[in-house]
């Protein structure tokens, strides 16, 4: 195991203290636990789910087999905008698959890719729990329900203008 060299703040690991302490076992707090992991360093690498598996007195397996198995853990860093299309039936009937093709198409990757200026990671999630707004796409955790190839070009557009590019 390589040697690690991330760890929480203090701020962190007593937030995690006094969430672990409502909790009947540590091993209770893991999800809530991976999703600070995941805020303070920005996806779980191998280093932060060995941090997280020692500071809850947890095996590594049990920790990866928890960041494996839900699609919002990522493994590997991402763009500064998360573009999580729902592809579930949903969404799917509604034109999901389309608008992922048409976001990948745009911004010349393939899903799970993040462009070369790191601006945009484009994925797809199993559920957004959104049905009623299909197609939806989270963009860093904001919904934009009903979604539009149009949409999507205009909010790419509007990113790159806020980031100074063209």
């Amino acid at each position: 195991m390589s040697e690690q060299r991330v760890q929480f703040s203090d701020q962190r690991l007593k937030e995690i203290a006094m969430l672990v302490k409502r909790y009947p076992a540590p091993r209770s707090a893991l999800l809530p636990v991976l999703h600070m992991a995941q805020e303070d360093f920005g996806y779980l690498s191998m280093d932060v789910q060995q941090l997280v598996a020692d500071l809850l007195g947890l095996r590594l397996m049990v920790v990866r087999e928890v960041v494996t198995f839900y699609t919002m853990f990522r493994e590997k860093p991402c763009g500064k905008y998360l573009l999580e299309v729902c592809t579930n039936a949903g969404c799917m009937l509604n034109g999901a698959n389309e608008l992922v093709a048409h976001m990948c198409k745009t911004l010349n990757i393939k899903v799970g890719e993040t462009t070369p200026d790191g601006l945009f990671t484009v994925t797809e999630v199993e559920c957004a729990g959104a049905c009623a707004g299909a197609p939806v796409v989270q963009v860093n955790n904001i919904y934009h329900e009903k979604a539009t190839p149009e949409s999507m070009d205009d909010l790419i557009r509007s990113a790159r203008s806020q980031e100074g590019v063209a």
